[in-house]
C-alpha cells in the first residue's frame, strides 16, 4: 500500500500539477486509510473492498471529523483509487458508486457585509503593519483570495493601474482577478509608506512582508484575521477562508453570475462554485416573497 501511495503522490506533483498544500492533504488522508487497514491485515490496494471504505468513513465520523473533512477523504480514495485502475493496477475502483452523504456537505459559512467592514476597520491605522494587515484584508475580500494565494503574490502580479492582480491557485492554474477601488487605495497605502519600513532594504520581491522584511506564513494571516475578529467583536471562528465565502456569496447576491464567480474564484469545476447558490438561499426567499403575486 506505502508503495502505490508514494507513486499516486508523486503523480499529482509531476502530472497533475498540483499544489503542495494539496499534496499534504492527501498524504493525510491516505495515511490515515493505511492506519485503519494496517490492524485488518489489508496492506495491498487490491484487497480492500467497498465495505472496508464505508467502515473508514464511518469509523473516522465517529472520531469526530467534520463533515468537511469526511467527503474530502472519500474524495481522495476516489482519485486515488480511480489512478489504480487507469493505471491497470485494479480491475475496478470499490469508490466509484460511493458518494458523499449531503450531511457531511457543509455549507460556507460567510459574514454579512457590515461585518466585513467591521473586520477591515479593526486594521485600521497608520503603522507599517497596520497597514499591511488592512491592506491584506482588503485584498482577501476583493478577490476572494486563498490564504496560500495571498501570501505569496508577488509585486509583478500587482496591476494598481489596470486595476486587476494576477495569482497562481490551485493546480498551479493562473487567474486574473478584478480589484476594487478600497483594495487598491488600501495596496497604494502599504506599498508607499509601509512595505518599504518593512522591506529593510531587502530584495525579496514578496508583495507583503513581515516585520523581519521576509514573506508571510499563512498561519501568521490566520492570526491576523482572528485578532481582528476579536477587535470586531464578531463572534465564531473567523478565518481567511471565510472572507472567500463572503467574496462569492455578496457577489451572488448583488446579482453576478455563478459563470463570472467560478473564473475569480479559480474553480476548475462549477459545481464547487454551486454551493454559493445554497448560501444565499435567503435572499432568494425574499425575493420570491416580495415578487411572487401568492407568496
Amino acid at each position: 500500500m506505502k508503495a502505490a501511495v508514494e507513486q499516486f503522490l508523486d503523480h499529482l506533483i509531476y502530472a497533475r500539477g498540483l499544489s503542495a498544500n494539496t499534496r499534504d492533504a492527501y498524504t493525510r488522508d491516505l495515511g490515515a486509510f493505511a492506519d485503519f487497514l494496517a490492524p485488518q491485515g489489508v496492506n495491498t490496494p487490491g484487497a480492500v473492498s467497498r465495505r472496508l471504505v464505508v467502515d473508514f468513513l464511518a469509523h473516522e465520523q465517529a472520531r469526530g471529523l467534520a463533515g468537511s473533512t469526511l467527503a474530502r477523504r472519500l474524495v481522495t480514495l476516489k482519485v486515488f483509487f480511480g489512478w489504480l485502475q487507469a493505471e491497470g493496477r485494479l480491475d475496478q475502483n470499490v469508490t466509484e458508486a460511493l458518494d458523499a452523504p449531503r450531511l457531511w456537505q457543509k455549507l460556507p459559512e460567510t459574514l454579512a457585509p457590515e461585518e466585513v467592514n467591521r473586520l477591515i476597520a479593526a486594521a485600521g491605522g497608520d503603522q507599517p503593519l497596520q497597514r499591511r494587515d488592512r491592506a491584506m484584508l482588503e485584498l482577501l475580500y476583493a478577490c476572494g483570495l486563498r490564504a496560500s494565494e495571498l501570501t505569496t503574490l508577488r509585486l509583478e502580479d500587482i496591476h494598481l493601474d489596470d486595476g486587476f492582480i494576477r495569482c497562481v491557485g490551485k493546480g498551479n492554474r493562473a487567474r486574473v482577478v478584478p480589484l476594487g477601488r478600497a483594495a487598491v487605495e488600501a495596496i497604494r497605502g502599504y506599498l508607499a509608506e509601509a512595505r518599504p519600513r518593512l522591506a529593510r532594504g531587502r530584495s525579496d520581491d514578496t508583495l507583503f512582508l513581515s516585520r523581519l522584511g521576509r514573506g508571510l506564513s499563512r498561519q501568521t494571516l490566520w492570526r491576523l484575521v482572528e485578532r481582528c475578529a476579536l477587535a470586531a467583536a464578531i463572534r465564531g471562528h473567523v478565518h481567511p477562508h471565510m472572507l472567500r465565502h463572503c467574496f462569492a456569496s455578496h457577489l451572488l447576491g448583488n446579482g453576478a453570475q455563478l459563470r463570472a464567480i467560478q473564473e475569480m474564484l479559480g474553480h476548475a469545476d462549477i459545481a464547487t462554485t454551486q454551493i454559493y447558490t445554497h448560501v444565499d438561499a435567503g435572499r432568494l426567499l425574499a425575493v420570491h416573497r416580495q415578487f411572487h403575486p401568492r407568496a
